[in-house]
């Protein structure tokens, strides 16, 4: 008989949270782990200051449901891959556990790093885990179970967040002549069965498993793998809540598939998804649907009217209805707070991490206890979605008018055909050129610029003619490389 502990529903939560630390303490202190710098215990005395600070912000926000385990040293991916025994086996003479897994995530003299690649469409990056014959899957919780522990300990109510089996194999890698990955899924089925047992006997109520995969084409079988898996997982015995959390766009088949499994929430981006889908899902009315309706990924604020308008639509269709983020908080500023030198109607447009959960749980309040509890947030939010609307800054006649003048002049790209022809007749480029992603590292002497054009020990202009050097300093390179599309390197970027 399948048994549970007990849980409480959750109206106001986000999908997950950033880690670096509002002043980049974490960087900072890893780097000064790698250099020899910091201690090991000094590097885990940061990591836990963060985590308690994260949470406990959090939870004074007014989140009833608080993600953990969204913590990384370096990215959630490489996470699990250490949750599931899936590290590569060229660091597995590395006895230190988290040496190890640095090892994997940067490489040292005697083996490589694993490849990094972007995390779906954003600017963020993972490390790919490489899955191969002689992989052999097995469960290491001890992070996300210390991680449980230490929320509990402060009152969190707390909720591990966790790659899910599919978007994990299809974002992993195959080596060493090994087949698709995905091929693979039912090895972890016993894994991922025995951690949520584990969570629930160390008290957990929820348990979040991302699949953003599942908003892709990359493979045509997801959304039925995706019903076998969290069947499966729904029917373990002594198990918390699962909450399936897809993101960066519509899950298609996958949601209905989602919503016939046993499992209790599934969370849907309804910024980058169209929230139609909801209504052609009759299997939803008996699940929690977690609404990702506060955008996670650019730093504009929420038209709370507006969303509160298409939370209204989903109430029919949908069992109960919780307010989120459209994805994790990873991807935006941790706050407003320190941008002092913005002036009052950009600060009005704008929403950070921290004015993006106060927005999530303002929606989520007028859900419960109706519009008029949020009045004044709302007007505010009015305020702020007319004043940009108006703004001349935004609203620039010179460049309507050109477009306008494009536009009835009945200009067109032209046959595509003949754009390839000229394209390739300019640039001579192979059938497959090379290029790179665009940033190279920020070097020693970018960083002394900077500090220089600071404290006025440069002018601008010397700034410029330094950076300049750089830039021809890394197409040299490129150039002697052989690459075949050349990027300037970004070392003006901000970092």
């Amino acid at each position: 008989m399948t048994q549970f502990v007990s849980r409480q529903p959750f109206t106001a939560t986000i999908t997950g949270s950033p880690r670096i630390g509002p002043r980049r303490e974490l960087k900072r202190a890893t780097e000064g782990y790698w250099a020899g710098r910091t201690s090991r215990l000094d590097l885990e005395s940061v990591a836990a200051g963060l985590r308690h600070d994260t949470w406990s912000g959090l939870a004074a926000a007014g989140l009833d449901s608080v993600p953990i385990n969204t913590f990384s040293y370096y990215d959630q991916m490489l996470d699990t891959s250490a949750l599931l025994g899936a590290l590569p086996a060229r660091v597995g003479a590395i006895s230190d556990e988290l040496d190890r897994y640095f090892a994997a995530a940067r490489g040292n003299d005697d083996v490589a790093p694993l490849e990094m690649t972007k995390w779906f469409d954003t600017n963020y990056h993972y490390l790919v885990p490489e899955i191969g014959p002689s992989t052999r899957f097995s469960l290491h919780p001890d992070k996300v179970l210390s991680e449980l522990k230490e929320a509990q300990q402060q009152g969190i109510s707390a909720r591990p967040v966790i790659i899910g089996p599919v978007t994990f194999l299809l974002l992993s890698k195959a080596v060493d002549g090994a087949g698709p990955p995905i091929e693979r899924l039912q090895e972890l089925m016993p894994i991922y069965s025995e951690l949520l047992s584990l969570l629930a006997d160390g008290g957990a109520q929820w348990v979040q498993f991302d699949e953003p995969a599942l908003v892709t084409d990359i493979s045509p079988d997801a959304p039925a793998l995706a019903e076998a898996v969290y069947k499966t997982l729904g029917a373990v015995a002594n198990r918390p809540a699962i909450h399936v959390a897809t993101y960066f766009g519509d899950p298609g088949a996958a949601l209905a598939g989602l919503a016939r499994t046993p499992v209790e929430a599934i969370g849907v981006d309804l910024v980058y998804g169209p929230d139609t889908a909801v209504a052609a899902v009759p299997e939803l009315a008996g699940k929690t649907l977690v609404a990702g309706i506060v955008d996670g990924r650019n730093i504009w604020r929420t038209d709370l009217q507006a969303a509160l308008s298409k939370l209204a639509t989903l109430l029919g269709p949908a069992g109960t209805v919780a307010v989120s983020t459209s994805c994790s908080t990873l991807h935006v500023p941790y706050s407003l707070e320190p941008e002092t030198d913005l002036d009052d109607n950009l600060r009005s447009w704008l929403a950070f991490g921290a004015e993006k959960v106060r927005e999530v749980v303002v929606l989520a309040r007028a859900l419960r206890e109706g519009r008029d509890a949020v009045a004044d947030e709302i007007e505010a939010s009015n305020a702020a979605v007319a004043s940009r609307k108006k703004d001349p800054r935004l609203h620039n006649d010179q460049v309507r008018a050109r477009i306008q003048s494009i536009v009835a002049a009945g200009v067109q790209r032209g046959d595509p055909a003949r754009r390839r022809a000229s394209q390739e007749a300019r640039l001579e480029l192979p059938a497959l050129p090379t290029t790179t992603i665009g940033s190279y590292p920020q070097t020693s002497a970018i960083r002394i610029a900077r500090a220089a054009l600071r404290n006025g020990e440069i002018d601008q202009a010397e700034y410029e003619r330094r950076m300049k050097q750089e830039i021809a300093d890394v197409i040299a390179l490129q150039e002697q490389l052989g690459i075949d599309v050349l990027v300037h390197g970004e070392p003006e970027r901000n970092d």
